[in-house]
């Protein structure tokens, strides 16, 4: 399993992620953002809005944020230190790392057209995107040696791609961005998971930090 986690988690997100930075580095268009924005907003309508706008407030803010610090103090409430510090370290860093990358880039949010719910910050890599993958990895990792694991699969596997598709429906990412923040918080949760949980160490295994 560890093996297919390095290169499915860690070395094919980052190759990803590494090709789509030197492309914002360089200030070049991306092929796709743009038609694919245009698709999404083909598609504007009013229930549509509603829904959007609820998927994105859910998926960071008012959702994910939350839950990442119950999930975090429920696991050091229930004395699973290492499950507990894998995934705050997992769940902080990501949206540290956010923090630093975007200035980093300096990207401008998408103008196509005037959002209902604009942003006013850098817009690479979408927060929103590393926030929910980052959940994702970090459930399904935890999960992935118990009963819950398909359950767990099936449901982020629906909200991950929700979320980022929120963002695009609402203009405030290019497709990119949602991409980049994939890649980026794959690379750093899984990276995260290999270090707490190296050698014979696995989630729920031991009672011991």
């Amino acid at each position: 399993m560890r093996l297919a986690l390095v290169f499915m988690g860690l070395l094919l997100p980052l190759w990803g992620f590494a090709e789509l930075a030197d492309e914002i580095h360089e200030r070049a268009e991306i092929p796709f953002d743009e038609p694919i924005l245009r698709l999404a907003h083909s598609l504007a309508r009013d229930g549509f809005d509603r829904l959007f706008v609820l998927v994105s407030r859910i998926g960071y803010l008012q959702g994910v944020v939350p839950f990442d610090i119950v999930l975090v103090l429920g696991l050091t409430l229930c004395r699973r230190f290492r499950e507990a510090a894998f995934a705050a370290i997992a769940l902080a860093g990501s949206a540290l790392l956010n923090l630093a990358a975007k200035p980093a880039f300096a990207r401008d949010r998408p103008a196509l057209w005037e959002s209902i719910a604009p942003e006013h910050n850098f817009s690479f890599p979408s927060g929103h995107a590393m926030g929910s993958m980052t959940l994702a990895w970090v459930l399904v990792l935890l999960t992935w040696h118990t009963r819950w694991r398909w359950p767990v699969v099936a449901a982020m596997a629906v909200f991950v791609p929700l979320v980022g598709l929120s963002r695009i429906y609402l203009g405030v990412h290019f497709p990119s961005d949602i991409l980049a923040g994939w890649a980026a918080a794959s690379v750093w949760a899984v990276a995260v998971y290999l270090l707490v949980f190296r050698g014979d160490f696995r989630p729920w295994r031991s009672q011991t930090a």
